[in-house]
């Protein structure tokens, strides 16, 4: 079944739940408050690695259903003092490398020094490619989710790296039961210009796809935000594209245009938000400071979901 709505991911990660979970410098107020939720609804059981009195006195200073949930899962959830946060850290992944945890969390640790303990190359959780971060965004007036890739991890990808970004969020979307997704390169606009790189990028993709370097999606570029999007503004602008204004995934050209273009969603189009990282041996949810408890909630049900669908479709290949 494809996963359409937010309501629809928290009900699939309330049946495939609990999904065990290790926060790394898990001291940090809206991570506990999230967490405590996502264990509070079955979706998660949590390792709590971090400063275990700075937890408990931010749960002591709330009287709120928000503390109850918190104080109910330091009761039930395992805590594991560390208040240095790169230890945490390591020892978050530690857990996700011997299969004790299917996500790792980040807490109040840099998302730096999070992914350098995940790739370290003996004692991390590297995959066989590329890490890359998949937001997914509710719109309103959408009758779909739609999928941002990578608005977090590499900040100027090169052809090669668009290549395998592009087939990680390929490879989420499928799990989220989108079959055959259409896939959007962005850039100023749907024109090849041989100073704007990014569509130079975007047709080579686009071709690239259309020989097999791509399974399972439909793949076209460069097209501007609008045109992918909007079936009016394709419609006016009688665009050629098997995609145009119903695009499932929107491939950006740098982490700065994902970045804005993911704020820009959230803060003026009102969107809800979870999001990612994705090519490690198991899912790495990185909400950034600015995330409200509400985001790194929904992230972690993201996560829950694509833990379990991974686990599953592992079973099958072997």
């Amino acid at each position: 079944m494809r996963i359409t709505t937010f309501d629809e991911l928290l009900a699939e990660a309330r049946r495939v739940g609990p999904v065990p979970v290790a926060v790394a410098a898990a001291h940090d107020p809206e991570v506990l408050k999230a967490v405590g939720q996502a264990q509070q609804e079955g979706i998660v059981t949590a390792t709590l690695i971090g400063d275990w009195p700075a937890m408990e006195a931010y749960a002591a200073q709330i009287s709120t259903r928000e503390s109850a949930d918190i104080l109910d899962m330091l009761a039930q959830a395992q805590v594991v003092h560390e208040p240095d946060v790169k230890r945490a850290g390591a020892q978050a992944v530690a857990l996700a490398r011997d299969g004790q945890a299917a996500v790792v969390v980040k807490g109040q640790i840099k998302t730096a020094d999070l992914l350098s303990a995940a790739l370290n190359r003996h004692t991390g959780i590297r995959g066989r490619g590329l890490l890359s971060h998949v937001g997914i965004f509710e719109l309103p007036g959408m009758d779909r989710l739609i999928y941002l890739s990578d608005s977090g991890v590499v900040v100027y990808p090169d052809v090669y790296q668009k290549l395998e970004i592009i087939n990680n969020v390929v490879g989420v979307a499928h799990l989220f039961g989108v079959e055959w997704p259409k896939v959007a390169i962005l850039a100023a606009s749907e024109t090849v210009h041989p100073k704007i790189p990014a569509s130079i990028d975007a047709l080579a993709l686009a071709k690239m796809a259309e020989q097999g370097w791509v399974r399972g999606a439909v793949v076209d570029g460069p097209l501007g935000l609008e045109l992918a999007i909007s079936p009016h503004a394709a419609g006016m602008a009688e665009v050629e594209s098997p995609i145009a204004g119903q695009a499932d995934i929107l491939i950006v050209p740098n982490v700065e245009a994902g970045n804005i273009a993911a704020k820009g969603l959230l803060y003026f189009a009102h969107a809800r938000m979870a999001g990612l990282v994705v090519g490690a041996r198991v899912p790495v949810v990185i909400s950034s400071r600015a995330d409200s408890a509400d985001t790194r909630y929904l992230s972690l049900a993201m996560a829950a979901v694509l833990a379990h669908h991974e686990v599953l479709a592992d079973h099958e290949r072997r």
